[in-house]
């Protein structure tokens, strides 16, 4: 069983429009709503890969209730209200645009406690766990760290999506995966990560305190994964045109099971098959779903390139 820890759901709703322009009334010509969140999107996502996935999280009962009729969930129930990620899709070209609402603040003063409680108890059944996307209010910012720190202590490989301080300390936990897109990568490292040897230069610090990876997600660029051993970076075969909201979330699902899977894996295998898994989440229009056939026939032909590292911490 692969965990997923979602401290701040959504539902997700899709508008599609024929397309969308500033300052006018548009005629929508449908709606989707599902229920969301980077974890839940990675859960399902795992599922389509034939990997059992539980998630867990913060929720109130009928997010949790609408949950369990699709996944696997054990939530702890201790949100007023869930937020909702809006995502306007243009049929025409695929053109995605996003509107988060922030999410409520926790009404249950003991809601934290019960959810480390609670992965603690399943990380016995677990060979991986995810921890990903924004915390609600009344969350402090070290407590992805300390559900990390928890997991990994189990022998739990474990991976932290997520962003700001909570970023920060999370890179503090020897033997974490980091899984930071270009803006949160700078954000933490205070470094350009615009090319790939710089990636590998922004990252090497890290790897040097103690973090077992960093899976450095780069939209239509691809990826670069960073390790101790080395780094490679990956680009798909062709452009994807469409909804990027949760291809992060598809690459995650991909980086786990492989993970999980493998004490040691192939990181250049790991990476082509998160790059392909991403790029067929891109064509689906709502997040948590992938054109199965579209990764299996991206996925050998996916461009691998090893990143050589030179003593200094520098890339070439």
């Amino acid at each position: 069983m692969i965990l997923t820890v979602t401290m701040n759901p959504a539902y997700d709703m899709t508008y599609r429009v024929e397309r969308f322009e500033r300052g006018r009334e548009h005629r929508v010509l449908s709606v989707e709503q599902r229920i969301g969140g980077k974890g839940i999107n990675v859960s399902r996502v795992l599922n389509q890969l034939g990997k059992y996935s539980r998630a867990t999280g913060f929720a109130d009962h009928m997010f949790s209730a609408t949950a369990e009729l699709e996944l696997p969930v054990d939530f702890v129930h201790a949100l007023p209200w869930i937020r909702r990620t809006v995502v306007i899709s243009e049929s025409g070209d695929g053109t995605a645009t996003s509107l988060w609402e922030p999410g409520a603040r926790l009404n249950e003063p003991y809601a934290v406690d019960q959810l480390k409680v609670r992965v603690a108890g399943m990380l016995n059944d677990s060979g991986g766990m995810v921890v990903s996307g924004s915390l609600p209010g009344g969350v402090a910012d070290g407590v992805p760290a300390e559900l990390a720190r928890t997991a990994l202590a189990a022998g739990v490989p474990t991976i932290c999506d997520v962003d700001g301080r909570a970023l920060e300390l999370a890179a503090e936990v020897p033997g974490v995966v980091l899984m930071p897109n270009r803006d949160e990568l700078e954000r933490l490292t205070g470094a350009s990560a615009d090319t790939a040897q710089e990636v590998v230069a922004a990252v090497r610090p890290l790897i040097e305190r103690g973090v077992r990876a960093v899976v450095a997600t780069r939209g239509a660029r691809g990826m670069v994964a960073v390790t101790a051993s080395g780094a490679w970076s990956a680009v798909s075969p062709e452009p994807m045109a469409g909804n990027p909201t949760g291809a992060g979330d598809a690459a995650a699902a991909a980086v786990i099971a492989a993970l999980a899977a493998a004490p040691e894996p192939d990181w250049a295998a790991l990476v082509a098959d998160a790059v392909a898994t991403s790029a067929a989440a891109v064509v689906i229009p709502v997040a948590g779903e992938i054109d199965r056939a579209l990764r299996e026939r991206l996925a050998p032909d996916v461009v691998v390139t090893e990143v050589e590292v030179v003593s200094g911490g520098t890339a070439s």
